[in-house]
């Protein structure tokens, strides 16, 4: 069982982990390396690892309706097969290239719905254009959300009613709260919270069966919880600086999954943060939300 103080579960040393997902059809935890162009698979009962590569800068992974995934590969959404015969390789094919006009964005995070939609951000890969854009992905149709473009989208999220999106500008420190129609149009936007000064950037939120939104701090050593209103309620500490985003996994859906990142650390960093780059699980004390799988 996890402890409250986060502990290192899987060693592998993650230029800039991301995306993690319980997939409960797996047992097992999904996660990227972005700038390592991996897959990585966790499975808990068994304490062992698998990765894939990819072709490309990966920005996350998330079951499909049809027992395989959909990757956001900088290129573009691609389904991924990771043909579980360990004689074999993981496949990639493209579904929808939605920023083939923006050769230097790529993709970063996303979620799936309670009605099978994908929802997921992109975002300048050199950090200083604001061309990163939400989307909405469902049933072979892809739409530009018409959220404000940033530099660095992170998440989204969804309320567990599904009515609520909340989305990160990394890079303004903030976190924003979207009403969502039945359909998925957005509507009224207001701010959900601003990370203070020397506390980090607020990278991938997740939030809990009880409503209650979690965001991984990227240079902050730590990742916060924060209730309905936006209020700060909790911070767990890490022993390294940058995590990214948490996943509530495990049979209760209450372990959290940490992914953490060695991107910008310089050997003196690296040398004080040995575990930068694991995958990290912890007790949160309180569950997360089942998961969904995407219909696109």
């Amino acid at each position: 069982m996890p402890t409250a103080d986060p502990q290192s579960v899987l060693s592998v040393g993650a230029m800039l982990g991301e995306g993690p997902v319980w997939v409960a059809r797996d047992a097992a935890l999904w996660f990227v390396d972005i700038k390592g162009h991996r897959i990585h698979r966790y499975d808990p009962a068994l304490d062992v690892g698998r990765s894939w590569a990819g072709p490309e800068q990966v920005g996350w992974i998330l079951p499909t309706a049809d027992g395989l995934f959909a990757v956001g590969l900088q290129s573009g959404v691609h389904r991924f097969d990771p043909a579980l015969d360990l004689t074999e390789g993981g496949s990639f094919a493209l579904i929808h290239a939605p920023e083939a006009h923006l050769p230097g964005n790529r993709q970063n995070d996303a979620t799936v719905a309670p009605d099978g939609a994908l929802w997921f951000g992109t975002m300048d890969d050199a950090e200083k254009a604001d061309s990163g854009y939400f989307y909405r992905f469902h049933d072979g149709r892809c739409i530009e959300t018409g959220l404000p473009a940033v530099s660095i989208t992170n998440g989204p999220a969804l309320s567990p009613d599904g009515r609520i999106l909340y989305h990160t500008d990394t890079l303004g420190k903030r976190i924003w709260r979207t009403q969502l129609a039945q359909d998925g149009t957005v509507g009224n936007t207001t701010l959900f919270a601003k990370v203070e000064e020397g506390a980090g950037y607020p990278d991938g939120p997740t939030v809990d069966a009880e409503g209650c939104l979690w965001t991984g701090l990227f240079g902050g050593w730590a990742v916060r919880r924060y209730d309905p209103a936006g209020k700060l309620m909790r911070e767990i500490r890490f022993p390294v600086a940058n995590i990214t985003k948490i996943a509530f996994g495990g049979e209760d859906l209450r372990t959290a999954y940490a992914t953490t990142a060695r991107k910008g650390l310089d050997m003196t960093a690296l040398t004080e943060q040995p575990l930068a780059g694991d995958l990290f699980a912890f007790d949160p004390g309180v569950a997360g939300l089942p998961g969904h799988v995407a219909t696109i």
